[in-house]
C-alpha cells in the first residue's frame, strides 16, 4: 500500500515536472534576450574623466595624469589576482602597455592612454590588485607627468558609446 502510493505520487510529480519543464524551457529563451540582458548591465562612467579606447580612465590633476583601468575593463577581466607594475621614473607612451593585470580569465595588457613619465606607482595593488575590482575609480594605477599623447582620448558620453559597441 505505501509504497504504490509513494511510487504514484513519484510517477505524478514527475508527469508534472515533465510538463513545467517544457514551458519553462520555451519561456526562458523568449525571455532572456539580448535587450533584457543589456538592461541589467550598469557601467559606471564617471563624467569627469577621460577613457581610452582599451579601457584605461585618466583623470587630471593639474598637470599629471592619474590612469587606472575602467569599470567595464575590471568587469570583463572577471577577479584581478594580480598586477605588475612598472617602475617610477619609467617613460610610458600612449597606445604602449606599461604593465599587465592578472584575472582568474586571463592576463592583459595595461595600456597607457597618455604619454610621459611616471611619477607615482600605487604600490599598495601589488598587495591588493582586487581593489581594482572593487573600487576601479578609486584605485588608481599610475601618476604621469609630462603629458601628451591625448588626442585619442574619450570623453564619458564617447567612452559609453565605444563600450556598447564592443558589447
Amino acid at each position: 500500500g505505501i509504497r504504490d502510493a509513494s511510487c504514484l505520487v513519484g510517477s505524478e510529480m514527475c508527469i508534472r515536472d515533465r510538463n513545467i519543464r517544457k514551458p519553462f524551457d520555451r519561456q526562458s529563451q523568449t525571455t532572456f534576450t539580448e535587450n533584457d540582458f543589456e538592461e541589467e548591465i550598469t557601467m559606471n562612467i564617471p563624467a569627469e574623466l577621460k577613457f581610452s579606447k582599451s579601457h584605461e580612465w585618466v583623470k587630471m590633476d593639474g598637470d599629471v595624469a592619474v590612469i587606472g583601468i575602467s569599470d567595464f575593463a575590471q568587469d570583463a577581466l572577471g577577479d584581478v589576482v594580480f598586477i605588475n607594475l612598472p617602475t617610477e621614473g619609467d617613460a610610458v607612451t600612449a597606445g604602449e602597455s606599461f604593465g599587465d593585470v592578472e584575472s582568474v580569465k586571463a592576463v592583459s595588457d595595461i595600456i597607457s592612454p597618455v604619454s610621459g613619465t611616471i611619477c607615482a606607482v600605487n604600490e599598495a595593488l601589488a598587495d591588493a590588485p582586487e581593489t581594482l575590482n572593487s573600487d576601479p575609480y578609486g584605485a588608481w594605477i599610475i601618476k604621469v607627468e609630462g603629458i601628451g599623447g591625448t588626442e585619442e582620448l574619450l570623453d564619458a558620453a564617447a567612452y559609453e558609446a565605444h563600450c556598447a559597441e564592443e558589447g
